[in-house]
This record gives C-alpha cells, sequence and structure tokens, in this order.
C-alpha cells in the first residue's frame, strides 16, 4: 500500500479558493484551505501529480517533523534530531528556507543558518562527511516555517517555484508570473470560453505570458511538463517510475490537446517584446499555435463572433506617470466598444480609476496580488447597454450610471411579485419598525436592510439631511460661522451596496436579483433615482475602503448626536460616516469632557468632531492620507470647531506613534480603529491588525495619563485579541454596547475593547 501524507501547497495571496478549487478538480478530496496556501492530503502520486499539474500553486512542501522552537538552542535541537538521512545524502547540496510568523526567532537568515548548522552537524556525527550549501541549484530544498514557536520541517518537492514553467527566460519590463496570469485567466472564465471554441486576444501582450497560459490552459497541457527540475529529484524517498509514467501520461495528453487549440493571439506595439514573446511561445513548444504581431492597441480586431480578451495595461506607479496613461484606457475602451461586441473582456490593473476610463460598467471584479501590489481584474461584457462615457478628468458619476441600463431594466419589473416582492414586504417591516427607532433616538442616518433575505443580498443605508447644502467639499457657501447657508428643507438618500455573489452563483442569476432589489427598494422608498447610490460592496484588505471610486466631487450634509458631517455617495466606497460605530461616537462625546483626545488611523475625523462637541480641552487627530485629513478639517470647519487646540497631523500612525512614546507624549481618551490591513506606498511597513494589535494598544496605552483610557476598534471578522500578551491591562469587551440597533443582524460588523492601565 502506498503511505498516506499530509502536504502543503502554498500559493501567493489571494489565490487560496482558486488553489483549493483546482486541487478538488485533480481528483484531490482532502483538501483544507489555509492562509497562504492549501494542506491536502494523499499518497505520493498526488503531490506529483500536483508538481505536475498546478497552475496556481508557488510550492508543494512534505512536512517530516515539528518540533517546538522558541529559541535558536530548540530550533537546532529539533532539527538535529531529524533523520536526515531518510531524505539526503551525506553529499547532496542542500538549502534551507525559513520563515517565522509570531514567534522568538523572528530573522530569517538567522533561523535558516541554525538549521543549516543542524543538519551538517547531523552528517557530519554520522558519517564523518557533510553536505554543502548551494542556494542558487541545490539537491533538496528544506523548507522551515515557525508559528508561533512550533517548527515544521518540510522537503520542498517543487524545488524551485512552480510558477517556473521553462518556457520563459526574459519577463519583459513588467512581468507577470506565470500563477498570477493562469488565475486571471480562471477568474475571466477563459476555460469555459475556450471549451466553447472562443478566440483569445492580449492586444498588450509584452513578452506573451498570458497568451501562452492560456494556449497551455485550452490545451490541458500539464504546466510544468516542460519544467527540468523538481525538488523530488534529489530526494531520497523519490519513486522515479512513477513519475515517468505521469510524465508520459501527461505528454500524450498534451500533443492530444494541442490538436483541438482555439485561436489565440497577442498584439504589442513593442518590438522588443514581440521578440521575446516569440522565443517564449517557441520554448513552450507552440511554435504555430499561437499567434503574435506587432500591432497598435487600436488595431486588434477579433477573427470570430466570440472570445475573451484580457489585458494587463501599465498602470503607472510612478508620480504623474497616471495622467499620461489615461489615452491607453480610453483607447483600449474605444477599441472593446467598437470591435468586440459580443465578446468578454477583463483588464487587470493596480490602478481601479483607470479602469473606470475603459467606459464599459464591469459585472465583477476580484482582487489579486501581483507581488506585493493590490491589483483588481475588471470583468466586462461587451455589449452596448453596458457602455458609458468616461468624464474628462474624472470617473463617471453614479447619477450617470443611474439612468443607464441598470434603473431602466429594474422599472420593468413588477415590485409585487416574485422575489421583488418578498424584498419589499421586508424593507416595509423595516422601515416601519427601524424606523420608528431612529425617530425616537433622533436619529437620521441609519441601516434599513442588510442581506436580510440571503439570495438578495444588498445593503439599504438611509441618510436623510439639508438639501440645499450639497455642494463640492469646500465649495458650499458658508455662512460666517462656517455653517451652510439655506438649511431647512431635508433630502433623502439611500445608499445600495450589492454584495459580492460567490463563486458559485450564476452571474446572470444574480443580476436578476439585485434588479429585483433594486425595483423594490424603488417602489418601497418612492426615492427617483438621483437620489439612490448604487456600489458594489467586496470583502475589503488594506485600505481598499478609502479607495476612489469616482470623481464627482458633490458632498452633502447630515447630522448625528448634534454634529455636522459632509458626506459623499459617490467618489468612495464608504460615504465618510461608518454608521455602525454610531454608539462609539457617542460614547466618546460623553466622556470627552475636559480631556485631551487623540483620534488615530482618524478617517475623516467624525469621532474627533463628538469629542469636541462633548467638551474636550484639546484633540490631535492623526492619519496618512491627506484627502481624508482635509475631510476631517472641513468636519470640523461645518461644526465651528477650528483653533489651535485641535490638531490634525498627516503622518504614518506607525511612525508617530512611535514618536508620540518617545517624547512621553500624554494623553485622557484615545480612540483606535485601524484598518485591518494596509500597505500604503507612503508607509514604511505594513500593517496588519491581528499581528501587531499588541504592540499599538501598548504604545497607545503608554500615551494614557493617568486615568485615563483608550477605545480600541476593529471591523476584523476573524479578529482575536491576544489577552495573554496583554495581561497587565485592564480589558472590557464593549463590543455589544457598541453594536447599534440597526447592525443588529451583523453582530460581527466591528469589534470593540474599553483598555485601561
Amino acid at each position: 500500500m502506498n503511505p498516506t501524507h499530509r502536504f502543503f501547497a502554498t500559493a501567493p495571496l489571494g489565490l487560496e479558493l482558486l488553489l483549493a478549487q483546482e486541487l478538488r478538480d485533480l481528483g484531490i478530496a482532502d483538501v483544507t484551505e489555509a492562509k497562504a496556501g492549501v494542506a491536502f492530503g494523499g499518497d505520493l502520486e498526488t503531490a506529483y501529480r500536483v508538481c505536475l499539474w498546478t497552475r496556481l500553486a508557488n510550492r508543494v512542501l512534505l512536512p517530516i517533523a515539528q518540533f517546538p522552537a522558541d529559541s535558536p538552542d530548540a530550533l537546532y535541537a529539533g532539527a538535529a534530531r531529524i533523520e536526515w538521512a531518510d531524505h539526503m545524502d551525506a553529499e547532496a547540496s542542500f538549502a534551507v528556507d525559513f520563515a517565522a510568523n509570531r514567534s522568538q526567532i523572528t530573522h530569517t537568515l538567522f533561523g535558516a543558518q541554525r538549521v543549516k548548522d543542524a543538519i551538517v552537524d547531523y552528517f557530519r556525527a554520522r558519517s564523518g562527511t557533510r553536505p554543502s550549501v548551494d542556494l542558487a541549484e541545490p539537491e533538496i530544498r528544506i523548507n522551515l516555517y515557525l508559528e508561533r514557536d512550533l517548527a515544521t520541517a518540510s522537503i520542498d518537492l517543487s524545488g524551485d517555484s512552480l510558477h517556473k514553467r521553462g518556457y520563459r527566460l526574459d519577463g519583459g519590463k513588467a512581468p507577470l508570473k506565470e500563477n498570477l496570469a493562469a488565475a486571471i485567466l480562471l477568474r475571466a472564465g477563459w476555460p469555459r470560453i475556450a471549451a466553447a471554441g472562443g478566440q483569445f486576444i492580449d492586444p498588450m501582450c509584452g513578452s506573451g505570458t498570458l497568451p501562452i497560459e492560456a494556449a497551455l490552459m485550452a490545451a490541458k497541457v500539464a504546466p510544468g511538463l516542460r519544467r527540468s527540475w523538481f525538488g523530488f529529484l534529489g530526494w531520497r524517498g523519490h519513486r522515479a517510475g512513477l513519475w515517468q509514467t505521469l510524465r508520459d501520461e501527461a505528454q500524450a495528453q498534451a500533443q492530444a490537446g494541442l490538436k483541438n487549440l482555439p485561436a489565440i493571439v497577442g498584439y504589442d506595439i513593442d518590438r522588443e517584446a514581440v521578440h521575446t514573446a516569440l522565443a517564449n511561445v517557441e520554448r513552450a513548444g507552440l511554435r504555430g499555435l499561437v499567434h503574435i504581431e506587432r500591432k497598435a492597441l487600436a488595431e486588434a480586431r477579433p477573427r470570430l463572433a466570440h472570445g475573451l480578451v484580457v489585458a494587463n495595461p501599465p498602470y503607472g506607479e510612478r508620480l504623474g506617470e497616471e495622467e499620461t496613461l489615461v489615452p491607453l484606457y480610453t483607447g483600449l475602451g474605444a477599441t472593446l466598444r467598437e470591435h468586440f461586441q459580443g465578446w468578454q473582456a477583463a483588464v487587470f490593473t493596480g490602478n481601479p480609476e483607470l479602469a473606470f476610463k475603459v467606459g464599459i460598467r464591469a459585472r465583477r471584479f476580484y482582487a489579486l496580488y501581483n507581488g506585493a501590489i493590490e491589483c483588481k481584474l475588471f470583468n466586462f461584457e461587451i455589449a452596448p447597454e453596458r457602455f458609458f462615457t468616461p468624464r474628462e478628468g474624472g470617473a463617471p458619476s453614479e447619477a450617470q450610471r443611474q439612468h443607464s441600463a441598470l434603473f431602466r431594466q429594474a422599472r420593468a419589473i413588477d415590485a409585487n411579485s416574485g422575489g421583488a416582492a418578498m424584498v419589499a414586504n421586508r424593507l416595509r417591516k423595516n422601515l416601519k419598525n427601524l424606523g420608528r427607532w431612529a425617530k425616537q433616538e433622533g436619529i437620521t442616518c441609519y441601516r434599513l436592510y442588510d442581506a436580510d433575505l440571503p439570495e438578495y443580498a444588498v445593503a439599504v443605508d438611509l441618510y436623510q439631511g439639508d438639501k440645499s447644502a450639497g455642494s463640492g467639499l469646500g465649495r458650499a457657501e458658508r455662512g460666517p460661522e462656517g455653517e451652510p447657508q439655506g438649511r431647512g428643507e431635508q433630502q433623502l438618500w439611500a445608499q445600495v451596496q450589492e454584495y459580492e455573489a460567490p463563486a458559485t452563483i450564476d452571474p446572470a442569476k444574480a443580476e436578476t436579483r439585485f434588479l429585483e432589489a433594486l425595483a423594490a427598494i424603488q417602489a418601497v422608498l418612492e426615492l427617483p433615482p438621483a437620489q439612490i447610490f448604487l456600489k458594489t460592496r467586496r470583502r475589503q484588505k488594506g485600505t481598499a475602503q478609502y479607495e476612489k471610486q469616482a470623481e464627482s466631487g458633490r458632498f452633502f450634509v447630515v447630522e448625528e448626536g448634534g454634529c455636522k458631517f459632509w458626506v459623499n455617495f459617490e467618489d468612495y466606497l464608504d460615504t465618510g460616516l461608518f454608521l455602525d460605530h454610531r454608539p462609539v461616537r457617542l460614547m466618546i462625546q460623553r466622556e470627552a469632557q475636559g480631556k485631551s483626545f487623540l483620534n488615530l488611523f482618524a478617517y475623516t475625523g467624525t469621532a474627533t468632531v463628538h469629542a469636541i462637541r462633548g467638551g474636550a480641552s484639546a484633540t490631535t487627530t492623526v492619519d496618512l492620507s491627506r484627502t481624508y485629513l482635509d475631510w476631517a478639517g472641513r468636519n470640523l470647519e461645518l461644526n465651528g470647531m477650528r483653533g489651535h487646540r485641535h490638531e490634525l497631523i498627516q503622518a504614518d500612525c506607525l511612525e508617530w506613534l512611535a514618536e508620540a512614546v518617545r517624547g512621553n507624549w500624554r494623553y485622557d481618551l484615545i480612540f483606535l480603529d485601524p484598518p485591518t490591513f494596509s500597505s500604503s506606498k507612503r508607509m514604511r511597513d505594513t500593517l496588519d491588525v491581528q499581528r501587531d494589535h499588541v504592540g499599538l494598544i501598548r504604545q497607545c496605552v503608554a500615551l494614557l495619563a493617568a486615568g485615563g483610557k483608550l477605545l480600541f476598534s476593529t471591523n476584523h471578522r476573524r479578529f482575536k485579541l491576544e489577552t495573554e500578551a496583554l495581561a497587565d491591562l485592564r480589558i472590557e469587551d464593549i463590543s455589544r454596547k457598541t453594536l447599534p440597533k440597526d447592525f443588529e443582524r451583523d453582530a460581527r460588523i466591528h469589534r470593540c475593547w474599553a483598555i485601561t492601565r
């Protein structure tokens, strides 16, 4: 019988779900998703198949030992106890990859050195000989991962990252890794389109990675077939006969698949890129099967009536580059709209604002990482009803989009029948109950509906405010004290956020349900489209919730707890006022009398306004974004609160905190509400609230004056407070106290703690 093992396939961030499904498609039933990879069970043949067939994984690891390692000596001792002779020869060359998370040992080079010493000393004591270290091309590669001081030693069966297929020597000016290209194609629906005989075109193909991966995927060619080396080839447990059988099977399947390859084309205007792409196509064994040609974007034309266009245009990482790229994106959109109607398209970019210039409303988008850069893949259906004209100097406004096909289609749906009627009934019930509560509490902005019916996964937020105060931020007519003039007539606005549908839901069905929900919302609220704002909400990472979505520049004034705030329904994912934090802000207002207040990761400064309204003696508001800090300043001005006692500081909060601790600054009340993850280009370090919260809390506590209080909040749904590491502090979980009635359906919307010394 073949022994069963537990393996681990590592993957780039964001590809875990795709990789898990890929392994299931390979016939592996025992699959468990994890952070940065997928665990799976099976025999050696299973691992070989994954190494040969995965298009998404980076490495396949075979764990061979686990041991505690809370010190360098414990790491060395645990590694030395492993029977390395079962896995490698004494004369073999080897390398050690070391990584650690939340452990005492943090220096990767030092950790790798200690494991290397243990292996060398093991063989020296056993045979008097020692293996050599070869970091570039070792015969066997060892992986040591340390998690919470527990070490897992593994044999790296892949040897080198599996994204290296063996066909690409030159990646070009902006290389796209092969496994990321494969993920883009999978998310864009290429396997389905290829199976139907559709054509593939990459009009900006660069070194040809996307067309080559599209061909390998369509022909069902094993991506590892042309690799000359795998890590298991130098491993003593390797079964050469089994591996050769699997390669022969894959080779036969490739030959059959390549005979029925659909038309695959790559264009690029750069002569050098075309030369590189042709060489890569040759090495991939696709000569005569993938067409590469030097051609301008505007000259791209389809050969068939249906197919897929995938583009990975540049997106301007350097200052000033973005404006120069606008014509490229508008040109791409013009070509797609004029010549590719009836096709599907996907645009992969690190700049979502530029994607608006394409002028086609995306059906959905996915977050993917190109190295450390968070990018988005926008999927388009190239059909006239999804076209819009990008505004000069900015993305299309929501008002323009609301008057397009979505609202026309929604008006054609009967709100008194089918799914629309169910949503309408729930909206009326909520409007009656929550409306009565909001009126009693003096609340004018609240959540009316939050996927109460799971099939109709939208959130509906109501905002009531001053009809006459809407304007561009900073351009509203103001009285001498900063008050907007002409106040009095109130108006109601609704923000409707569509949650991303699971991959298992047919996109057409998801859109039909959204249109039914929209028809119900219009019927119940009796609002014109100009007062209903539409957005799609997906699981956010980092500062994605703060990214600009459009550039309407239209702001409106709403009130809360005696405070006034500017809100924007169109230009950003969030309006500038987090409704679920309403009780936290009111708590701050009640407790701020005579106190110095610090607001970290302040966003639009709403908590600061409440603190000042509550009588804070001085406030400090810190945020990295100039846009949101200016917005905070306008909120203070709107309430007549600007002055030297109220500082607005643009800074990396991590760096500012360290400086404040060194300076022994003191505050009576601190509000700490960091993003779940942040990797802004202007930050020196990344921020991960789960990883870093202990340090953040301790730094904030160090700033507390005698009797001071820290309010720590997070929207991370899987967050776990490290209470043992903060055992010397007094911590009260106030999450339930700060959960408002209109968010009771989603108890995980945020977590909040009051912390004192």
